[in-house]
């Protein structure tokens, strides 16, 4: 009877020493056999082989003070916003979790599998490409719906802790040039070194997740090799998971829009990128940390950003032109204006997600240059509460430029719109639109705004 007595009050003291309740699951989604590649139009042929798995990972947080979040992660180039819709609307549906409380951000890899309408117009695909790049499409969305259902059911005491170290692998692209920004190398240019961590424990103290971030695009590997990999963040979380049996590594992009590796283009240099930050968010999980506590609030919206102006006579004049991206745009461009919807706007998400007083969590949608995450630190307060800003989040239609980096133009700004199948670059009010949506969400969750 004592026994049993003793044995109930340690029951009950872990569970009151625990904040949270965190369960996590993870899928692999490795394509079966060949596909095409997403993320260079230069590619000429579908996949050869694997080397390294892809994976879509997830975190369920509940707090014991009120509310839950489900953060999901994928080894893939960028979820568009139907899929993320989708799996939205079916996760409600099965698990009761409203759309505020699933954030789901891709890793950007360039070494992973072409997703149905999300860069799909970089490519001619053949009717056999096409059909595969759908069939994996669909698994995709199941593995994704069946991975918050994995995480849900492993709800389980924890607690968190929150701290942040530094890599500088990553060099800012735009470089200038006498004919205007290209991508090269920029020293000079702005980047965030930041590494913010995230870190689960069980209430006895044994690690069970890191969530981990960095602002770099995963592009070490090139369009020149066709191995389906995760890139950088893949053998970042791998090298974390042998180094600590038994714990789930989880990528987050942040703003990384603008952000290459330097140097790239080798394996070795994605390797050597994983174990670095491998290394570094192991040091700083096993260093002192902020515990992080309090209730889980989330808010999530949807905004539209305006494009430039344009007419007919815009898209006309690039029939014939010598690019073959800018007359293939051109022609979408027209078949819309004579279905009379001409494209003028795109739909854009913004999500915040807070933890008590401790920790907040930005999700934005698209390519989001790195302009951004240094505006929110300076604006919100990053210092009295840490703010993560992720990007690639929730949809992936296109780069999101600030209004410095669209007033300079290149890549990021005007080109790269193409291949997303966009108009052209935005208009001058998107940073300000963004920012705008930015505060609605954070006073929803409680954050002070300015």
């Amino acid at each position: 009877m004592i026994r049993t007595i003793l044995c109930l009050l340690v029951v009950l003291e872990t569970l009151l020493a625990a904040d949270f309740r965190a369960g996590i699951g993870r899928v692999k989604i490795t394509p079966e056999g060949p596909i095409w590649m997403s993320g260079y139009a230069a590619r000429k042929k579908p996949s050869e082989g694997v080397l390294a798995d892809l994976w879509a990972k997830a975190l369920a947080l509940e707090s014991a003070k009120g509310g839950r979040v489900v953060i999901v992660t994928t080894d893939v180039i960028g979820l568009p916003r139907a899929m993320s819709e989708l799996v939205a609307a079916r996760v409600q549906k099965q698990y009761g979790l409203e759309r505020a409380r699933l954030l789901l951000n891709s890793s950007h890899t360039h070494s992973g599998p072409v997703l149905r309408a999300n860069l799909s117009d970089m490519y001619d695909l053949s009717p056999e490409d096409t059909r595969r790049v759908n069939e994996y499409s669909q698994k995709f969305t199941d593995a994704l719906v069946s991975v918050v259902g994995a995480a849900l059911g492993d709800l389980q005491p924890a607690q968190l802790w929150y701290g942040a170290g530094r890599a500088t692998f990553a060099i800012n692209r735009r470089e200038r040039t006498g004919a205007g920004f290209r991508i090269g190398l920029n020293p000079d240019g702005p980047g965030d070194p930041e590494v913010p961590v995230l870190k689960v424990t069980a209430p006895n103290g044994t690690l069970r997740a890191v969530l981990f971030g960095y602002a770099c695009h995963n592009t070490t590997l090139g369009g020149d090799q066709y191995m389906i990999n995760g890139d950088y963040a893949g053998f970042a979380q791998s090298a974390f998971e042998v180094a600590h049996p038994g714990a789930t590594g989880m990528f987050l992009e942040l703003c990384a829009a603008d952000q290459n590796p330097n140097p790239r283009g080798k394996v070795e240099h994605a390797r050597q990128y994983g174990d670095t930050l491998a290394a570094e968010v192991g040091r700083v999980a096993g260093g002192q940390l902020k515990p992080v506590r309090g209730q889980i609030r989330a808010a999530f919206q949807v905004i539209d950003l305006n494009f430039a102006p344009h007419t007919r006579e815009t898209f006309e004049q690039r029939l014939n032109d010598s690019n073959a991206a800018r007359a293939k745009n051109a022609r979408m461009m027209l078949k819309a204006y004579d279905e009379g919807r001409p494209v003028r706007r795109t739909p854009y998400p913004v999500q915040a997600v807070r933890f008590g007083s401790d920790l907040t969590l930005v999700a934005l949608g698209g390519e989001v240059v790195v302009d951004y995450v240094l505006r929110a630190k300076r604006d919100f307060g990053h210092d009295r509460e840490p703010i993560v800003v992720a990007g690639f989040s929730n949809d992936v239609m296109c780069y999101i430029p600030s209004l410095r980096v669209l007033k300079e133009g290149g890549y990021e700004a005007v080109d790269s719109m193409l291949y997303y199948g966009q108009p052209g670059p935005f208009a001058e009010d998107v940073e300000e639109r963004v920012f705008a949506a930015l505060g609605t969400v954070l006073k929803r969750v409680g954050r002070k705004v300015r």
